[in-house]
């Protein structure tokens, strides 16, 4: 349920907090008084797409927060990692006027998808526009497999579908023609054989370049080693370190020998000696490296230049090269049998269409028998919403293709008036009878529905009269269930709220405000008085208003306190 709803400079609203209550809650005020602009808010808070044409004149940027009950958004939460504060949801939006906005979840920053995501289960916005989504024939389906119950029935055949679908994109993938096919051939046997040539190893590319710096290198290095190896095993003019090291340890071998306080020191220089005498043997070892035959250079930068050649190609290391030439490998092997695996996968496909099909007939006694009693159901709404002879109905098509959606096109026709034959719903319904349409269609799929609040931006736009106080006491019929937040300037619904709201525009030092108020009785009196006369507000218009929701409140009483 939608507990509060706080917007700072968003349009003409420059601060408001709107506490709202469960059931019915309406929104009553002139036209451009700012009614719409509070939905407005709320959609922002939801992570609704916005702009910087929402931020207030001079304000440097807007905010709305929407404090919501967290029931039915645990799993969310955990997905989110995000805890709910005292059993609630925080959704605060901020919008700078160069347009940029940020989302926060309880105080956590979020992606706006993310909190459309969250929103879909917190509740429900008809907005002004929604009615003729009735006219777009897409949508027909959805609605109907919402109310159908037969959740299990979609699920098996998504299944089918999905394991048809699957097999059938490969037997496309399969289908060349022979030109294509004789071409792809030609290409992966030439890059198979480039890369078998090329007898690729891993690491051999960083192996070789290091041999090659070093022979490139040979003759200083070499130089330099010769030089320590003198410097360690001497030379015919004067002796080496080690030479030098034994001579220092014989003496203090001598010394240990009278005395043991040279113990420790003749350790150290006997380490020293076996210290000195291992570089020597490596700096022998590594001269001898630098020893070889000139066309290994040469054959070293003939490897270098075909190896860079090849993974430059191929993928740009030897390990992806490798990888390239197996996958080219099982490539060609599935054209060179393709013409077996077609048959194979043909066998499998015509199984699985089979089951597809089996599974989109069960679909469509579902979707009959549910377009059956959604037909019942509507037209009972319709009667009580004052359009009796009305008659609807849900046509299933002619068993057409499979899709991912199944075999049928699902579509809602009606007839508006008694006598007249049925019609698709954009050509026989006026605007007031849409808007009592799509009222019956939310009012009969909201027994469904776990969004606990629902939300509707003028829904009584083309009603008047008796149709609508019908709508008022649908509406007020679906409050029993959830929570409703209406826009409105009937005063019949007005009267049949729990809760009403009046919204006012007012002129204050050049700048215009728009105020929220919560009513109390004598204040909805007036704001029906208003509705009803416009500035003309008499004794009569009031003592109307009192009568108007005196009977509302005898109704709600007779229809709900059970």
């Amino acid at each position: 349920m939608l507990r509060s709803l706080t917007i700072e400079n968003i349009a003409v609203i420059e601060q408001a907090e709107i506490e709202f209550g469960g059931g019915f809650n309406v929104l009553t005020g002139e036209t451009g008084a700012g009614k719409s602009i509070v939905i407005d808010s709320l959609e922002a808070a939801l992570g609704w797409r916005t702009s910087a044409q929402i931020v207030r004149s001079g304000a440097k940027s807007a905010k709305v927060t929407a404090v919501f009950t967290a029931e039915g958004c645990e799993d969310w939460c955990r997905e989110n990692d995000i805890e709910p504060e005292d059993g609630e949801i925080i959704l605060t939006r901020k919008i700078t006027e160069d347009g940029r906005s940020t989302c926060r979840v309880n105080g956590e920053p979020v992606a706006a998808a993310q909190v459309r995501a969250l929103g879909l289960r917190l509740i429900d916005i008809h907005g002004q526009g929604d009615g003729q989504r009735l006219t777009d024939e897409r949508s027909h389906r959805d609605y109907l497999d919402s109310f159908g119950g037969y959740e299990k029935t979609l699920e098996a055949y998504k299944q089918a579908w999905d394991a048809y679908s699957s097999v059938k994109r490969e037997l496309d993938s399969l289908s060349l023609d022979e030109a294509e096919k004789a071409r792809k051939v030609d290409m992966l046997s030439y890059q198979i054989a480039e890369l078998e040539r090329a007898d690729l190893k891993p690491g051999e590319f960083e192996e070789k370049s290091a041999r090659r710096t070093l022979l490139k290198n040979a003759g200083k290095l070499s130089g330099s080693l010769t030089e320590a190896k003198s410097a360690l095993l001497g030379s015919e003019r004067s002796d080496g370190a080690l030479s030098l090291i034994e001579a220092a340890l014989d003496s203090l071998e001598r010394a240990t020998k009278l005395s043991d306080s040279f113990a420790e020191i003749t350790a150290k220089v006997r380490d020293l000696r076996f210290m000195c005498e291992d570089a020597a043997i490596e700096v022998r070892d590594r001269a001898e490296e630098l020893e070889f035959e000139p066309e290994e250079l040469d054959e070293l930068d003939e490897r270098l230049d075909t190896l860079k050649r090849v993974l430059r190609k191929y993928g740009g290391d030897e390990e992806s090269a490798i990888a390239f030439l197996e996958g080219a490998r099982e490539e060609l092997k599935s054209i060179e049998y393709a013409d077996e695996r077609r048959g194979e996968l043909e066998e499998k496909l015509g199984k699985l269409e089979s089951a597809a099909k089996s599974a989109a007939d069960e679909l469509t006694k579902a979707r009959s028998c549910a377009g059956e009693r959604l037909s019942k159901r509507i037209e009972e709404e319709l009667a009580f919403l004052s359009m009796k002879g009305a008659r609807f109905a849900v046509s299933l098509g002619e068993g057409g293709e499979l899709t991912s959606h199944g075999q049928d096109d699902v579509r809602f026709i009606m007839s508006a008036n008694a006598g007249e034959g049925f019609g698709r719903i954009a050509k026989v319904a006026s605007g007031g009878e849409l808007s009592r349409v799509m009222l019956a269609m939310k009012s009969v799929l909201s027994e469904r529905d776990p969004t606990d609040s629902m939300v509707f931006d003028e829904i009584d736009t083309g009603v008047s009269g008796i149709a609508a106080q019908r709508v008022a006491e649908k509406l007020a019929s679906v409050g029993a269930r959830h929570q409703v937040i209406c826009v409105t300037h009937l005063p019949q619904l007005a009267a049949m709220a729990d809760t009403h709201f009046s919204i006012k525009k007012e002129i204050s030092g050049g700048r215009t405000y728009t105020k929220v108020e919560r009513l109390d009785k004598n204040g909805r009196a007036a704001e029906l008085a208003r509705l009803t006369g416009g500035d003309n507000v008499t004794e009569t218009t009031l003592m109307a208003a009192r009568e108007q929701l005196s009977a509302a409140e005898k109704f709600k009483k007779t229809q709900f306190d059970k």
